[in-house]
Parts: C-alpha cells; structure tokens; sequence
C-alpha cells in the first residue's frame, strides 16, 4: 500500500492534552489566558459605565442621582419614541445600545404612534415622566441629547430628530451652559 501514511495504533490523531493547559481556560496567541466563559479583553463589549448619567451634567452623583438620571433619561427617550413614526422608532431603537433599547420600548404602545404634540406637550410630557419642573427642561432634555448621542452612531440621533417639529428639536439640540 505505497501513498499510504500508515500511524501506529497507539498515537492518536487527536490534539494531546498538554500538561501545563488547564481544562476552562483559553490560551490567547501569546500565551495569556482567559477563562472559557469570559471572552478576551479586546472582544469583549465596551458597555458604558455604570454611572455615567449620574455624573454627567444631568444629575448628580449618588444613588438618588443616578435614579434622577434614569428617569430624565427615560423621559427623553419616552418623549422622543412616542412623537416619531412606528418605522423611524424602531430604527432609532436599533442603534441603541441594550439597557437603553430596554428603557425606550418600555410600556410602548406602537397602535397610537405617533402622538402629535408641540413645543407645550413636550415640556408636559418630559415633567410627568421625569418628576422634574418645567423651568427644568430646557437645561436637562439637551443634556440627555448629549448623552444618548455618545451611545448612538453619527446621524442616527439627528435622523430621529428631523422627524420632530423645529420648536421640540430647539428645546432637545439648544446648547448646554
């Protein structure tokens, strides 16, 4: 049987177990190691920090600012879901990173969308939702903007927002000082 490679019995053609390799780790290319069900640093997900509303400049640090912030957080997203269009919502959400997609759908109802209202509306809506006073809004709806603007790709957010009126994009877009 020339051509043939002929193997002994007693090696195996599958990988030998090595005696330094532990079972539940992966060996990266230069040797580093990480446990199986923990992908390694340079694939895992960057998700964004934790209390990264709290600190910004829409509440303050601590437990009661971080819920602060979640709730204007959902306000504006609430506020900007129910005003736009079942297709441009969906496709906003898209871009949203999982935490916040979670937020924007919740307690949707896409039969009654999209609901027409101005300048007034917003502000009322945006005060219910975010237990805020209406004197509040215009230094805290362009601050969430700024925020779901650094979780979403370029000109998704703007897209979103050329579906509103020009009196809502002025109060969402005006500049924070």
């Amino acid at each position: 049987m020339s051509g043939l490679l002929s193997v002994p019995a007693t090696v195996s053609l599958r990988r030998a177990h090595h005696p330094m390799r532990r079972r539940g780790v992966t060996y990266g290319p230069e040797g580093e190691t990480h446990a199986r069900h923990h992908p390694p640093p340079r694939l895992r997900a960057r998700h964004p920090h934790r209390g990264h509303l709290a600190e910004s400049s829409v509440g303050s640090p601590g437990t009661e600012g971080r819920h602060a912030a979640h709730r204007m957080l959902r306000a504006w997203l609430h506020t900007l879901r129910d005003r736009l269009t079942v297709d441009v919502a969906a496709h906003f959400a898209a871009q949203l990173p999982d935490l916040l997609r979670g937020a924007y759908y919740d307690g949707w109802d896409p039969s009654t969308a999209p609901v027409k209202y101005d300048r007034e509306g917003y502000v009322n809506r945006f005060v219910q939702e975010a237990k805020v006073t209406a004197e509040e809004v215009p230094r805290i709806a362009p601050a969430v903007t700024g925020v779901v603007r650094e979780h979403v790709s370029p000109g998704h957010l703007e897209a979103a927002l050329e579906q509103l009126p020009h009196d809502i994009q002025a109060l969402i877009l005006q500049p924070t000082g």
